[in-house]
């Protein structure tokens, strides 16, 4: 964050003011939001590990995925990927 807020030119505190304001979410908050979109789309459309989905969303391991998963859905990322398999394979 402090890195961010350095680039823009202000400070960390009128940054997480500003995402207070504008986004209603912290920047980890919107940081955190932004993995677990990239990791659904990844368990929607590959066949990736869960590890390999995991380390390419941003997460620093799959407890990690996993706890932010279980926050969110109340399920783990593995319940996405069984629906979109499902998907692929429905008579139709």
């Amino acid at each position: 964050m402090d890195r961010l807020a350095e680039r823009l030119g202000v400070g960390t505190r009128h940054l997480t003011r500003l995402f207070a304001r504008h986004l209603d979410a912290s920047p980890l908050q919107v940081a955190l939001s932004l993995r677990v979109q990239r990791a659904k789309r990844l368990l929607d459309t590959s066949d990736l590990p869960i590890a390999a989905v995991a380390e390419r969303s941003g997460f620093s391991s799959v407890r990690r995925m996993s706890t932010a998963f279980a926050q969110l859905y109340g399920r783990p990322p593995s319940a996405f990927r069984k629906r979109s398999c499902e998907r692929r394979f429905a008579v139709g």
